[in-house]
């Protein structure tokens, strides 16, 4: 970013207000792209020599960019890849995609592939960074953004996310709300901070509501749908080996879960919502074609993606990022997997 000899601050965006065009367009000019029109390019040229602008190292070196992700083949990966690669195709740039299958960022063998291709960025989602990664990024002058951070992040680093926590009590509410009294959760990794969130809200909705909670009724898993078809069965087998009431309701962290948890009551013979509502998180596509439909809480996954991308862009260009931590609203989306209980299933045991 460059400071104009009478004080003000010069941005892309400063230059595409002053030329009446986009930003994108102001990034193709001053990335070489031949795709702007001769008196365009020209008039956005003399405004940048007049306003003295020169972007930070002559970023955008190969038009490329980096999407680190844990997986490359989930639903909720799938809906990240495609927010941030519309996002960056826009502007002209290229997205390369790493997977370092795991809640960290592996050995690093992508940070040593990102350096090797002159990556300009990256964008991290769910990562782990080390110290010594993150000094390496740092050395190497590679701006990054993360989407949804293992745990707590430093300060000044850009990072995108959703209302976890305002979501889960969404979700949990609505179960009340609907008569619902013994409810369980199946929660995410404990080591993530989304789903830490997610379990937070769900106890908070809880408690605001003056319902127990019983030892056995939050179980932690992965997003998976194995992992919520495991936790769901050990759920029920509890409460049959306890000889204790099972749940009416099931909020589990993730629409995958959910999905688990639906295979899982199949099996013992339960059908959704009759013998046991469920509630997903992230709302993913397939969630509206299930059988039943799922009633979940909606997560922008593309939207959160798409912002990680303009805000990583903006880094590469030298701009300052005012909001370090922004936080994507959630809402709850209700399908036919939830209804109130059967007469009577509410009663003590």
């Amino acid at each position: 970013m460059t400071t104009h000899p009478r004080g003000g601050k010069v941005t892309i965006g400063t230059i595409a207000a002053e030329a009446g065009v986009s930003t994108a367009t102001v990034s193709k000019v001053l990335n070489g792209r031949s795709d702007v029109s001769p008196a365009t390019r020209e008039r956005i040229q003399q405004i940048v020599a007049r306003r003295h602008y020169h972007r930070r190292g002559g970023r955008r070196r190969g038009g490329i960019v980096d999407l680190v992700l844990n997986e490359l083949d989930s639903l909720w990966s799938i809906e990240i890849i495609r927010g941030a690669e519309e996002a960056l195709r826009a502007e002209g740039v290229s997205m390369v995609l790493s997977a370092v299958h795991g809640s960290t960022a592996g050995t690093g063998a992508w940070l040593e592939q990102l350096t090797a291709r002159r990556s300009d960025g990256a964008i991290l989602v769910v990562s782990d960074l080390t110290l010594h990664q993150r000094t390496k990024l740092k050395a190497l002058d590679i701006p990054f953004v993360l989407v949804d951070p293992v745990g707590a992040v430093e300060t000044g680093v850009p990072t995108i996310g959703a209302t976890n926590w305002a979501g889960a009590i969404a979700a949990t509410e609505h179960l009340i709300g609907l008569g619902h009294r013994r409810i369980a959760h199946l929660a995410g990794p404990r080591h993530l901070l989304c789903s830490r969130a997610r379990a937070d809200g769900f106890r908070a909705a809880m408690e605001q509501a003056g319902l127990d909670i019983p030892q056995w009724a939050v179980r932690h898993g992965e997003f998976t749908d194995p992992s919520g078809h495991a936790e769901m069965t050990a759920l029920l087998d509890e409460a049959e080996r306890a000889g204790h009431a099972p749940p009416t309701a099931v909020f589990a962290a993730s629409d995958l879960q959910a999905f688990g948890a639906y295979a899982a009551l199949r099996q013992r013979g339960l059908r959704v919502p009759h013998d046991m509502s469920v509630v997903g998180f992230d709302d993913v596509p397939v969630a509206r074609w299930s059988d039943p439909t799922l009633t979940t809480v909606h997560q922008p996954l593309q939207d959160m993606a798409a912002m990680a991308a303009r805000t990583l862009l903006r880094l590469i260009d030298g701009e300052h990022v005012d909001l370090p931590r922004v936080e994507l609203a959630t809402r709850l989306v209700v399908r036919d997997s939830t209804a109130p209980p059967v007469q009577g299933a509410e009663a003590p045991s």
